[in-house]
């Protein structure tokens, strides 16, 4: 019997020793998914792209050296009335904020934007990145007319 459990020792400390190998861990890559690598894309809001014109109405619009300052008044009284229960003009709100929109959007972009915003969405993919970086948060059709969105994008000249 005593020979019979040294024998059984041995084996089993054998096994034990022959199976721990050296000290490092080994991973099994069985069952893992392979390392996804993911590209941090600038915010929709903070990306530049001056050649896409949009979707709409709006083909060409022909900006003058000046402001013209009875037009961008007017706009201003059409942005406070229409636009800034989501919009303000100094910082992100529910939608961006149209400071600065010029030097990363053209006028025509912007234009139709605010006369086409439905259209947009579906067919712009800036204005699909948009809706989604101000968590799915539609722009407003104001129906305003063209002047009157000519009249807001001569204001948003002078933020």
């Amino acid at each position: 019997m005593k020979t019979a459990l040294k024998f059984t020792a041995v084996i089993l400390t054998s096994l034990a020793l022959s199976c721990g190998g050296d000290n490092k861990k080994q991973e099994s890559n069985y069952g893992k998914k392979a390392p996804v690598k993911v590209e941090k894309k600038e915010p929709a809001s903070k990306r530049i792209n001056l050649t896409n014109k949009g979707v709409g109405p709006i083909t060409s619009v022909t900006l003058e050296a000046e402001i013209n300052t009875d037009m961008a008044a007017h706009g201003k009284e059409v942005y406070e009335k229409m636009c800034t229960a989501c919009h303000k003009a100094e910082k992100k709100f529910i939608g961006p904020s149209p400071k600065g929109i010029l030097e990363r959007r053209t006028p025509e972009w912007v234009m139709n934007m605010i006369l086409n915003p439905e259209v947009m969405v579906k067919e712009d993919e800036l204005a699909r990145d948009l809706l989604v970086e101000f968590n799915g948060s539609p722009m407003a059709n104001q129906n305003l007319t063209q002047e009157e969105a000519r009249a807001v994008l001569e204001y948003f000249r002078t933020l």
